[in-house]
């Protein structure tokens, strides 16, 4: 999602950085280029002039024009209109002044709802909350079944009896959050493939009935322009109040995340960056205009790697490495915390420049296969092996690439890697001893004159 978008603008200022002083006409040159990368990434239209107006109000002044760095400039007056574009501050859900939170969620049929509830369930518990839900669709078949089996898994009540009515569901679980002390209460409602008034009208009963805190609009960024429609539709005859965009780890241009908030005028509350319950992320447009722009997103993969790596076992291979006992199956152990941050693409798109590490997706889909055949191949090894990859000798190779359904050269490559991961760590011990000497010695020596 916006990787198309996150390079060809990288691409135009680069090429602007390096024209030396900037006059007017290179600021425009680049920013038609910049309009027509937008309108490719399916922005809306008018979200795309009104953008590029602002900026060019802003790039063309003098500041810009007479500072040392220009195209620097120019970057940071477009990463200032990307953040205010994308919503600003961001948006995060207030609790309610009596408990409990009422969080309503509307949608389009497929658009990830049920999923999406159980995702803002599983958030909500890991904040220290009790959430509840209600499988208040009662016309798709078995979405109440998927609700109650998400439920189930994440050991959150689900309240959805078959026979009552959407409004009577969404009753009976408000008044069981208030009686069990459960907060919040997310609603699951049903959606149609298409806008109709029938679902418009079930929507503003259940609004009416248990008046919800925030009614969040579920949208699939997958569907661009068509999202943007959808939500201002929405807006219009039911009222929302924020948008969850769901689909973000996919394959669409991403114009619905650079439209939907100046069309409705409703900010984005989460996204969603893959199936799983654990797949829902707070919205920070500052964030995501600097991943836009190529400049990372450090806060982000810092917040990942404290949900998914264990900080003990993490010291504990450090000092290992430092020791140099570091063994396969400590390397295996590193491997796995590797995978739980998440795809590689997703990974390296949160680094500084990241996208020139990524290259091709080919290559990338390689390095991913590496981590699990590298996997396979430490489990096809005996503990010996593991311990000291030293004995494998040429026919323990065969066993092991034979039992890892993987190639000789496999192994090879594996146990090469490691060496060098071994290596490397002693020269850093080498330059941490020698650090340690010049301290003793009062300090670092100043250069003379």
């Amino acid at each position: 999602m916006l990787d198309s978008l996150s390079a060809r603008l990288t691409a135009i200022f680069d090429r602007l950085g390096g024209k030396g002083r900037l006059s007017e006409d290179n600021i425009q040159e680049a920013l038609r280029e910049v309009r027509v990368a937008l309108l490719e990434a399916d922005v809306n239209f008018k979200v795309v002039r009104g953008f590029i107006d602002r900026v060019k109000v802003k790039a063309v002044g003098q500041d810009v024009l007479r500072s040392l760095t220009p195209a620097q400039q120019v970057v940071k007056v477009v990463h200032e209109e990307l953040v205010e574009l994308l919503g600003g501050s961001g948006h995060r859900l207030a609790p309610a002044a009596h408990p409990p939170t009422v969080v309503m969620l509307i949608g389009l049929q497929g658009s990830g709802k049920t999923t999406t509830a159980a995702k803002l369930a599983r958030l909500y518990a890991k904040q220290g909350q009790h959430p509840i839900l209600a499988a208040a669709d009662i016309y798709r078949p078995a979405a109440q079944d998927q609700l109650k089996t998400l439920g189930a898994q994440l050991d959150v009540p689900v309240v959805g009896d078959a026979g009552r009515t959407p409004v009577e569901i969404c009753r009976a679980a408000l008044e069981t959050a208030a009686e069990r002390g459960l907060t919040p209460l997310i609603l699951d409602t049903a959606g149609r493939l298409h806008i109709d008034e029938t679902m418009l009208d079930e929507l503003k009963q259940i609004r009416a009935a248990v008046k919800p805190h925030h009614v969040l609009l579920v949208v699939d960024a997958m569907t661009g322009q068509d999202a943007v429609t959808v939500a201002d539709r929405f807006n219009q005859a039911v009222g929302i109040d924020a948008v969850i965009l769901t689909k973000m780890d996919g394959d669409s241009r991403g114009g619905a995340a650079l439209s939907v908030r100046h069309v409705t005028g409703r900010p984005i509350a989460f996204v969603g960056m893959g199936e799983k319950t654990d797949a829902l992320e707070p919205f920070h447009p500052d964030r995501l205009a600097s991943r836009i722009l190529g400049m990372g997103d450090i806060l982000s993969l810092v917040e990942k790697a404290q949900q998914n790596v264990d900080q003990a076992e993490a010291e504990a291979m450090v000092k290992k490495l430092r020791e140099e006992t570091f063994t396969l199956e400590d390397f295996r152990a590193q491997l796995k915390q590797v995978r739980a941050l998440g795809p590689l693409d997703q990974v390296l798109g949160m680094l500084p420049f990241g996208k020139m590490l990524k290259g091709a997706p080919k290559e990338l889909t390689g390095e991913q296969a590496d981590l699990d055949r590298f996997d396979a191949i430490i489990c096809s090894m005996t503990p010996g092996e593991r311990r000291n990859p030293e004995v494998i000798n040429g026919s323990r190779r065969q066993r092991i690439a034979r039992g890892s359904g993987t190639g000789v050269q496999d192994v090879n490559r594996l146990l090469k890697q490691f060496v060098q991961l071994k290596k490397m760590m002693k020269q850093f011990k080498s330059m941490e001893g020698r650090l340690g000497k010049l301290k003793g010695l009062g300090g670092f020596p100043m250069p003379r004159g």
